[in-house]
């Protein structure tokens, strides 16, 4: 039996109602039945369209949205809702079109254009996402998507300063924001700029991740009565990152690393499984915050210390990145015994830390947007003194270095 006109009306009121009360689950249902009584009608459309995108039911939504935008086709909502939707499914260019739309008819909005660059960056058009950024800052110099998003396309193509002054420009409105303070961290450090960048770094840990922390105060620099602990941040104390940082960090300073089982037995100062009660420790610092906590620049870093191991002479040349070695070159891909070998050539592992630290030649092997630690600058490594950095795909000069190893 059709619905009365009274029944839609008041099935359309309690849709609305639980839609403003955040109960989309409710709502959608009801907004369903006004669709199949008013097929025709734009408004119940939209609103059902928005409670299945509230719902996380994109292709429901679509149909919903794309005939709301058929018969609203003056509703500057229906078509930016119908383009959110469809970004959300990787239709890109369809939200471009319907974007399109929304900004004949209003133009000189802020939103539609950020959400123009935003389907721009999607299908990898960057030069018209920056134009689509610029044109809605020009609206709206402080709106916080667009600085954001214009400071990361600054940023991938080697515009440092642009992109800290968007990121500047966007932590006047929000100062203690840490997403935006670790990316101008973030941004610094890569240059090289530890004095002011390190601070900023500091800010990641404010927000939420798989993060290990122990039961501890963190430590702030300030002396100490009781025991100090240092310790990796990675949840898995045995990952490759782990165990890196551990091996990279943990100098300069009198306390107790807290570190995975095979690092124990190399490390020549106090250590501490995880897991291991905490009784006697003051206070504790994440080994990536030492730099920050101690003041370390990258023209004096503390020494890394001795290792209980010591290396071990052989004709092998320990070899850990997946590009091929040297023809004739006799290597060593196992990484306990990177010690065994002549000289180490490899990623940013574990193994190639550990020959460092030994001091045997070992090539570190790093891409572009490498972790800050290393510095902006291939050459010696400021971090161990038989290191040097190559940049990760220059053949020539890893072949230069075999000609004089």
């Amino acid at each position: 039996m059709p619905l009365s006109d009274l029944q839609i009306q008041t099935l359309a009121r309690d849709a609305v109602q639980r839609a403003a009360a955040g109960d989309f689950a409710g709502a959608e249902p009801l907004l369903a039945q006004v669709v199949d009584a008013r097929p025709n009608s734009g408004q119940a459309l939209h609103l059902l369209g928005q409670a299945r995108l509230k719902l996380g039911r994109f292709a429901e939504a679509r149909e919903s949205l794309e005939r709301a935008a058929k018969f609203l086709p003056k509703e500057v909502a229906a078509h930016v809702n119908l383009a959110g939707c469809l970004s959300v499914l990787g239709e890109h260019t369809a939200a471009l079109a319907a974007l399109d739309r929304a900004q004949r008819l209003k133009p000189g909005d802020a939103a539609i254009a950020h959400n123009k660059g935003r389907a721009f960056e999607a299908l990898g058009r960057l030069d018209e996402a920056e134009q689509a950024y610029n044109e809605a800052l020009s609206i709206d110099h402080r709106l916080m998507p667009s600085l954001s998003a214009r400071a990361n396309l600054l940023a991938a193509r080697g515009d440092w300063i642009g992109a800290l002054a968007d990121l500047e420009t966007a932590l006047t409105s929000r100062p203690n924001d840490p997403h935006l303070r670790l990316r101008r961290g973030d941004l610094l450090l890569r240059q090289g700029d530890w004095l002011r960048g390190l601070s900023d770094y500091e800010a990641r840990l404010e927000l939420p991740g798989e993060r290990y922390t122990p039961d501890l105060p963190r430590w702030q620099g300030e002396p100490l009565t009781g025991r100090l602990l240092i310790y990796p941040e990675q949840a898995d104390i045995e990952s490759d990152a782990a165990l890196r940082d551990t091996l990279m960090l943990a100098r300069g300073v009198d306390a107790t690393v807290q570190c995975a089982p095979r690092l124990a037995e190399w490390l020549d100062m106090p250590t501490l499984q995880r897991g291991t009660a905490l009784e006697g420790f003051a206070a504790a610092a994440p080994l990536r915050s030492l730099p920050h906590l101690l003041g370390w620049t990258l023209d004096a870093l503390p020494s890394p210390g001795a290792l209980r191991t010591t290396a071990q002479a052989s004709t092998r040349v320990g070899w850990f990145t997946d590009s091929s070695p040297p023809a004739g070159v006799d290597v060593e891909r196992r990484p306990e015994l990177a010690a065994a070998c002549r000289m180490v050539v490899g990623d940013d592992v574990w193994p190639v830390h550990l020959a460092a630290r030994l001091g045997l030649p070992t090539i570190v092997l790093l891409p572009s947007g490498t972790d800050w630690l290393w510095g902006p600058q291939p050459g010696p490594s400021p971090w161990y003194y038989s290191a040097e950095v190559v940049p990760a795909g220059d053949a020539a000069a890893l072949e230069s270095r075999f000609a004089f190893s």
